[in-house]
């Protein structure tokens, strides 16, 4: 964070002081692909400095007419060559309004969306296509409790169920990705479900129950893969639906908790500046969800013509 740089504009340029750090964290391998690497350095915005005696001074960045407040520094930490420790830095997208790089986070804030899309796309596939293959294979009574169960939880509005959840796992981005993915196997199920229906009528499934296949091989070995382009499909709508929910989440405030960027919180902490000539803050934001979003729609709306056999 730096307060003396908030809410600043796109394209903004200012001087930044690099302090060295004296003890500095080692980071693995995988911390560093995880969490991306660690700064060691302190950074201070700057108008201005000069070298006097064995001293660096600088000034502060302020705005306006005010007077920098100066500070001192020992030569010493910069190895007596304090201009490579200074450097202009641009702030691509501008900052917030804490001072921090809009860019940065955003970048940052796309792990979260893709996150939230792999996991509960994962979670609603495993729990929809076991459910919805029992129901319509097996049919009878074992269908009729699943339709019971699909249609009670298909009347619970998703954004409430998923709070629901939430609120029961606790708060972070964890517990969202398995709210959300519990949410989504709904229409997961009732696709599969009507697949299979259709499927076990085939000649193939009737060869495979004359040969004494048991019925966990003919689902997962015969149907399931001659059913995949329209679970295909469904994906990656629930991948798009799945950033909406997070983003949704966020920005009430029981999604990805601070500090961990997050497009919806972004939007949540800068929408009031609309109205103050910094609309960018929050459109920023909404315009990469927007995005994300419709890419994964024209995804599926291409995989559908690419995977439907009558093309």
């Amino acid at each position: 964070m730096h307060l003396e740089i908030h809410s600043k504009k796109p394209g903004f340029t200012v001087q930044m002081l690099h302090i060295p750090s004296e003890n500095i964290d080692h980071q693995s391998s995988f911390e560093k692909l995880l969490y991306g690497k660690q700064n060691q350095q302190t950074e201070i915005p700057i108008s201005n400095f000069k070298i006097k005696d064995d001293l660096l001074e600088i000034g502060i960045y302020t705005e306006g007419n005010l007077q920098a407040q100066l500070k001192t520094f020992p030569l010493s930490i910069f190895k007596n060559n304090p201009e490579n420790y200074i450097k202009q830095k641009t702030f691509i997208l501008g900052t917030d309004k804490y001072g921090r790089d809009l860019l940065s986070r955003m970048l940052v804030g796309t792990r979260i969306s893709f996150f939230i899309g792999f996991i509960a796309v994962f979670i609603s596939l495993v729990i929809g296509i076991t459910i919805g293959a029992l129901a319509g294979y097996f049919g009878g009574s074992i269908d009729n409790f699943i339709m019971w169960l699909i249609n009670i939880t298909w009347s619970i509005p998703t954004l409430l169920l998923v709070i629901a959840i939430t609120l029961a796992l606790g708060k972070g981005y964890w517990q969202v990705f398995i709210a959300v993915g519990l949410t989504m196997w709904v229409e997961v199920a009732r696709v599969v479900r009507g697949q299979i229906m259709s499927a076990k009528q085939q000649q193939y499934v009737e060869a495979a129950k004359a040969l004494g296949f048991s019925n966990a091989r003919i689902i997962f070995r015969h149907i399931l893969p001659n059913i995949m382009a329209p679970i295909i499909v469904i994906s990656a709508a629930n991948f798009a639906a799945a950033i909406l929910i997070e983003s949704g989440l966020s920005f009430l405030g029981i999604g990805a908790q601070p500090p961990t960027p997050s497009w919806g919180a972004m939007i949540k902490d800068h929408y009031s500046y609309i109205i103050l000539g910094k609309a960018y803050l929050a459109v920023i934001p909404g315009l990469a969800i927007m995005s994300l979003v419709m890419a994964f729609m024209l995804i599926g709306n291409a995989l559908r013509d690419a995977l439907d056999v009558r093309n």
